[in-house]
This record gives C-alpha cells, structure tokens and sequence, in this order.
C-alpha cells in the first residue's frame, strides 16, 4: 500500500441539536443531543484512517490550552511532533437540524498560524515518496496557505501525489479565491471537492462539465472528483472518463465530516491501487455509514478490505 498523509486543520468540534426552528435572539433552546469531538477536515480524515485500520501521518498544530492537550492524546503518536501555539485551539461549534444538515460557528484559533515549517516538522519526505498527501482546510490556515508552491515544490521532489480539498471560503467563492484555487489545483494530481463546490468553482451547471473543464487545468493524468451527497459521486478519470459511484440509501443521522470521511477511504482505496470505479464505491459506502450511525461507525478494517476487493 502506498503512503497516506493528511495535512490541514484539527480543531475541537462541539455538536449539539437538533435545533428546528432557528431560536429567537434572547431565547434558550434545549437539545436531545451534545458531543465534544475531534474535527476539522484533516482531523475528521484522519479519525477515518485510524477505524478502517489504515496507516497513515497527519500533519497539524494545536493551541496551548486544554483542547490542545485533548487533541494532542486523542492521536497519540501522530501528534508527537505537532507544534504548540500560544493561542487559544479553534473550536466549531455545529447546531444540527432535523433533516441532518448543520451550521457552524467557528473561532480563528490557532489554525490561521499552522505553517509550512510545521508541515515539515511532522512529515518526512522520503517515507512517503510515492504516495499521497492529502492537503485541506486552505481558507483556514493562513500562514501554510500562502506557503502551497513551496509546499508543492516539496511534494514534487519527493514524487508525493497532492489531493486537494479546499473546504469552502469564509467569505464565499470570491473571484480572487476561485483564481487561487484554480492555481492550486494546477500543481494537483487529484481534487476531491463537493458538487457546489464544483460548479461554483467553474460557473457551470452541470457537475460534470464543470469537473472537465477545472480538471483541464490540472496536471496530465489527474483526476477530478465530485461528491454528491446522497447522489453519490463521479470522476473524471487519468483517462478523461467518467466513472460514477450510487450512494446507499440511509436514514442520515449526522452529515458533519461526511466529506472528510469519503476522501479518507477514497484515498486509501487509490492507495491500495484499486480501480477508480472500486474507489469511489468505497468511499460512499463508507461516508454513508458514518453519517447514518450514531455512535459514528466507519466498518472497521475487515470490512472496509473485503468491501474494496468486492467492488475491484
């Protein structure tokens, strides 16, 4: 198997709900429901890695307060040489809603000072030559962000394949930030990004136009995902074809991280070098049963190799 990375933001994520209707101001609401749990799109990614048994780095910080020390534990030996900020760790706080959608209030945190010197502190090169690195939560982490082309020049030289997943702006799909996407993307082998994400990205309608036409500013050979929620998935392929993956039909429970979860198995079937068709497959299997499944369930490792060989 080839060698996984993830590198982007883990901050604290507090859920709770379900809230319908949204509460008036000065009001007090009370919630069936609250857990305090690890998140953030490289954090969420790399929970999945860890429950289908899968080896793998990540590469993040934490701030100097206890939810750093929380986040530092719950990863054991991956957070042993991540960096510590004086600031306070970001907390998103998700309100869900009765039809399995959510809404986030997020702090700045420390995630807006995680650097490429931090990267680079955590990931060693030569180990992961060959493999693939799986690079999130751009619009969130300010000093790496400005730091991708040497962080692309670094993957290059070591033969490490670049995934990308931006997560969506803060402040929307502004034309300076699609410019900076688009160029990000150029350095890329693969982009994993939701359908909005996607036509909004190529002011396009249709989902797979829209992935051919960003996917043609992308390196030869690359290959363009897009999730689809309960519609599953497609791709365009090394190869420009279009390959397309169902979603099983399930009661949904929680959607936050469900993206996060598809690009776990997804690039750890790609890492296993499995057919595109076979990927896609078992990365909406498996996103679909973490957001149907309260506690969350991923399958664990036994069942998420028999289910990639099955669909091979």
């Amino acid at each position: 198997m080839r060698p996984l990375a993830v590198i982007g933001n883990v901050n604290v994520d507090l859920i709770v709900g379900p809230v319908a209707p949204w509460p008036v101001a000065g009001t007090e609401t009370v919630v069936d429901h609250d857990e305090l749990r690890v998140g953030g799109q490289a954090g969420n990614s790399a929970l999945a890695w860890e429950a289908l048994g899968v080896d793998f780095a990540v590469a993040a910080n934490v701030g100097d307060d206890q939810f750093g020390r929380w986040l530092r534990e719950a990863f054991g030996r991956h957070a042993e040489k991540w960096p510590v900020r004086p600031e306070g760790t970001t907390l998103s706080v998700g309100m869900t809603h009765p039809d399995g959608e959510r809404t986030f209030f997020t702090t700045r945190g420390h995630l807006p000072r995680f650097s490429l010197a931090d990267v680079l502190a955590v990931l060693d090169g030569r180990a992961l030559s060959g493999g693939y690195a799986l690079l999130c939560g751009s619009f969130l982490t300010d000093d790496l962000t400005r730091d991708y082309d040497a962080f692309f020049d670094w993957a290059d030289s070591h033969g490490i394949a670049v995934a990308l997943d931006t997560g969506w702006p803060i402040d929307g799909w502004t034309e300076a930030n699609c410019a900076a996407t688009r160029a990000w993307l150029s350095r890329c082998e693969l982009a994993l990004f939701n359908e909005v994400e996607t036509v909004t990205l190529a002011g396009m309608q249709s989902p797979v136009e829209a992935a051919r036409e960003i996917r043609s500013s992308m390196r030869e050979g690359a290959t363009f995902v897009v999730k689809r929620g309960p519609l599953g998935a497609i791709a365009i392929g090394p190869d420009g074809a279009l390959v397309e993956a169902v979603a099983p039909d399930v009661r949904v429970v929680d959607t936050i991280g469900a993206g996060d979860v598809f690009n776990a198995a997804f690039l750890a079937a790609l890492a296993q070098e499995q057919p595109l068709s076979a990927c896609l497959s078992a990365a909406t299997h498996v996103a679909s049963r973490a957001i149907s499944t309260l506690p969350r369930n991923y399958g664990g490792p036994m069942q998420y190799r028999e289910s990639i060989h099955e669909r091979a």
